[in-house]
């Protein structure tokens, strides 16, 4: 132990486990509207990843969940579960979602209420969900050797982009956080933040999957060894997606994109020195709470005329033969129209102010790791925020979606908002919110840098 600043600087110890979240049983796979797609087998597993950090006054775990949501009621539900089970304060509780989209419902979604093929989530299934990341947080937990940790960051090309134009706005950085054992130096886990929708695999593909993420684990753990636990984060990705990167909905284009991104943060972490790893951290962890401002729904009429509009487009590039990125997005655009009609309804009859209730005040958190910072807001949110967000932080910072919850939609750009599409159609909150939850996680990154 040694002294800097206000505290002290304790010897890292760390931990990691796993659990296999995946259905016992046949089960409707979630992310796609109006498909009856219920699972007829499973490709790959779906985990529930963490990795415990701690030092002899703070401790921090955090865990990657192969799901495409929860509800914040549940996430706070979670992390006092695992606070609980762990002692560790659910400031330092940090859970994520992958967001693939061939998995479970995990939580019921407004704008899907009206489609008849969504279901409500199987209770079973979510009590085999939160059981099996409380589990894995708890052994990670207890079982905590001495380690040291280093990050780092690295471009990737061919993986994706913005999902509504190849040139528009993307961040095309992955961030790393390598931990290894301080004696013989062999990995333990290794963190992956990078913004990207999981839909290579769309609503054709009836099997269980994590999507490209699961081969970004499977590289990772084919170089570092396979007792190495992968956490894999979703940074914002609202607009982001694989959409005109691949040349079709297979699971050798997933393996080809994940492999694509394992190869690339392979390659950061091998650059690494001994001296960019750290045995002496600093470990914190700040929770903070927003009021976030609701968007202004169009009427019941306005947001018909929308859809025959979006339908028209739709069918137009379909006769076109426009290709498929802008076809998709014109086909995208019709579901969120088709959703905002819905909404429109529930707006006016009441319904929506009951429901939106229970996703206010949204909660962000930050988590401080030595002299980095990984900051996780709710929900699906636009890149551009994200972008913000590490342009403005006095420090690297990683940025991580679905944290604490999903916000029933997206949170997107005044931009977005203003030119329409599926994301601001199937939204509840203004795209304010997201200059807001920005801006309450750089004020947590400036608190626990002057407390350190």
């Amino acid at each position: 132990m040694r002294l800097r600043g206000k505290r002290p600087i304790m010897t890292l110890r760390a931990g990691t486990a796993v659990r296999d979240v995946t259905p016992r049983k046949p089960t409707f796979l979630v992310g796609y509207p109006h498909v009856e797609r219920t699972s007829t087998g499973v490709h790959d597993p779906l985990l529930a990843s963490a990795l415990c950090l701690r030092e002899e006054s703070a401790a921090l775990l955090m865990v990657a969940v192969d799901i495409l949501q929860i509800d914040p009621p549940t996430a706070r539900r979670l992390r006092a579960k695992i606070a609980r089970r762990t002692g560790i304060p659910q400031e330092g509780v940090f859970v994520s979602c992958t967001h693939t989209h061939s998995g479970p419902a995990t939580m019921k979604m407004i704008a899907w209420q009206d489609d008849p093929v969504v279901p409500d989530p199987d209770p079973d299934y979510l009590a085999l969900l939160c059981d099996g990341i409380a589990e894995a947080a708890a052994e990670a937990a207890a079982k905590t050797e001495e380690a040291e940790i280093a990050c780092t960051v690295v471009p990737v090309r061919g993986v994706g982009a913005n999902r509504h134009s190849p040139d528009g706005p993307a961040d095309p950085e992955a961030g790393a956080l390598l931990v290894r054992k301080a004696g013989d130096k062999t990995p333990i886990a290794a963190s992956v933040v990078y913004s990207m929708h999981p839909t290579v695999l769309h609503e054709d593909s009836t099997l269980v999957s994590a999507d490209f993420p699961a081969y970004t684990r499977q590289h990772l753990r084919e170089a570092l060894g396979e007792n190495v636990v992968v956490l894999y984060h979703t940074g914002p990705c609202g607009n982001q997606s694989p959409r005109y990167s691949v040349s079709g909905q297979t699971f050798s284009e997933a393996e080809r994109l994940g492999r694509i991104l394992g190869s690339a943060v392979l390659e950061a972490i091998g650059r690494l020195a001994a001296g960019d790893f750290k045995r002496e951290v600093t470990l914190a962890g700040r929770i903070a709470s927003v009021e976030l401002p609701r968007r202004t729904m169009p009427s019941v009429a306005e947001a018909r005329k929308k859809l025959r509009e979006c339908t028209a487009a739709y069918e137009r590039l379909r006769r076109e033969n426009a290709g498929h990125g802008p076809v998709r997005t014109a086909e995208c655009a019709v579901f969120g129209a088709e959703e905002s009609v819905f909404l429109a309804r529930c707006h006016e009859s009441g319904e929506l102010a009951r429901r939106v209730q229970a996703y206010t005040p949204a909660e962000v958190q930050v988590l401080r790791i030595a002299d980095a910072y990984v900051a996780g807001l709710p929900g699906e949110v636009f890149v551009e925020y994200g972008l913000m967000l590490k342009e403005k932080s006095p420090a690297r910072t990683f940025v991580v979606s679905l944290v604490n919850g999903d916000l029933q939609g997206y949170i997107v750009t005044p931009e977005a908002a203003a030119a329409g599409g599926y994301e601001a159609a199937n939204s509840l909150f203004s795209h304010e919110s997201g200059e807001i939850m920005a801006s309450a996680a750089l004020r947590l990154i400036a608190d626990l840098a002057r407390d350190a």
